[in-house]
């Protein structure tokens, strides 16, 4: 039988573990890892939010998204508006943040037509 590659040179067998110093390295070379890869699980720390922007928890849901709704409205025009002082490509770009605006404003139109439906 004719074998195109010849046989591969034998392996050496060099362990990690030949000299006390070599085992102490792997030792530390784990550990490094350990500490970059895996890091330890600490318990979730309870989360204290700002209270200087803080909605309050009692507000219903269709006020919260008339609100959104106006915020976007009013960050429509002001895209819209601005994008006319540009030149291109920051017009085009202006203008492209002012779309996605729109579809946001009409996500949270939908939103509340579907809280309160117009018969």
């Amino acid at each position: 039988m004719f074998k195109p590659t010849p046989n591969p040179p034998p392996a050496d067998d060099v362990s990690p573990y030949e000299s006390p110093s070599s085992k102490k390295l792997h030792e530390a070379a784990d550990r490094a890892l350990d500490h970059y890869l895996n890091p330890p699980k600490d318990p979730a720390t309870p989360r204290n939010p700002s209270t200087m922007f803080v909605i309050a928890p009692d507000i219903n849901t269709e006020t919260l998204l008339a609100h959104a709704c106006e915020s976007l409205a009013s960050a429509s025009i002001m895209t819209s508006d601005l994008a006319g002082f540009l030149e291109s490509p920051h017009r085009n770009a202006l203008l492209g943040i002012a779309q996605i605006i729109m579809l946001g404003e009409l996500a949270v139109n939908r939103a509340l037509d579907n809280l309160d439906p117009q018969e």
